[in-house]
């Protein structure tokens, strides 16, 4: 089975428990506002310029066949509703100016590279993290991924939105040793002005994991106007704690190191304006959970 994959991440320590090798699936259905992974979002390839690096040689005009490219007043200009992100243009580019975000691998071809670092997995109780863009998305793909890892005895996490078919997620804890939730709101009107979906399937979602008995960490992205507030905080921390049988949560700060792979993929930013939260304000944050679950960390 093949699946598209944004990047495979090794010696991840903030996607689960230990040393990690987290793998990145392309496609969501959200749009968060936020994303800091952007070169995941669309279930497609992706064409990333850095023009930073580009030299004017015109090696990538000469070679692409949808004639995306062209040059106007000295510089090369890419129209980005024609290009067909092919890669020719990124094959060409003697200075590495161009990529594509997005290949094609086999399953065996992705275990493989996990399968690289397993003696760090069984030293630090890591594992392999499937994350995304979300995961869900190529759900045939995950699956077969947590059925080849199972059988190769390595720990398995699903980094997920939760905006996923509840029979997905329900046969995905048959194989799945964790699952890293995010909760990024429980208003539904302010869910769906800055990620574009209900939450409704997401927290029926969570509500069935939970009582299912499977081992779930809920991630709160601290995100400005969105889920910063003091009362937010202690609505979701009220919902995980009547769920039971989670007994972790995770505060995940906003920050802004992804805007510049918006620039490069030629998408706007649209939270330039938000400041990322104070170290004050998460233990704040934190402190407010403690009393909810029995472990509260600041990080992933």
């Amino acid at each position: 089975m093949l699946g598209l994959i944004s990047d495979i991440q090794r010696y991840s320590v903030n996607n689960g428990p230990g040393i990690r090798t987290t793998v990145f699936l392309k496609g969501c259905l959200l749009a968060c506002r936020w994303c800091h992974n952007p070169e995941a979002v669309s279930p497609g390839k992706d064409l990333i310029l850095r023009e930073d690096r580009c030299i004017g040689c015109g090696e990538c005009l000469l070679v692409c066949e949808a004639r995306a490219i062209s040059r106007e007043g000295g510089r090369l200009v890419t129209d980005r509703q024609r290009c067909a992100a092919c890669g020719s243009c990124a094959e060409a580019c003697p200075a590495e100016a161009r990529a594509i975000v997005g290949r094609e691998l086999s399953t065996e071809q992705v275990m493989e590279e996990v399968s690289k670092d397993r003696v760090f997995y069984d030293q630090s109780g890591g594992g392999v993290t499937f994350s995304g863009g979300e995961p869900f998305l190529q759900s045939e793909f995950l699956m077969s991924l947590l059925e080849a890892a199972r059988a190769r005895r390595i720990h398995t996490a699903v980094d997920t939105s939760g905006y996923v078919a509840p029979e997905a997620i329900r046969a995905a804890a048959e194989l799945a040793d964790l699952f890293l939730y995010d909760i990024k709101t429980l208003d539904e009107a302010k869910h769906l002005e800055f990620t574009g979906v209900s939450n409704a399937v997401i927290l029926e979602n969570l509500r069935w994991l939970a009582g299912a008995g499977s081992r779930v960490i809920v991630r709160v992205p601290i995100i400005p106007t969105v889920s910063d507030g003091l009362a937010e905080i202690r609505h979701i921390g009220r919902l995980v704690a009547g769920l039971g049988g989670i007994d972790e949560i995770h505060v995940l700060p906003y920050h802004k190191s992804g805007i510049d792979k918006y620039r490069r993929l030629g998408r706007p930013y649209s939270m330039e304006y938000a400041a990322e939260p104070s170290a004050e304000s998460l233990e704040e944050i934190a402190a407010e959970l403690s009393g909810c679950v029995p472990r509260v960390v600041i990080g992933g």
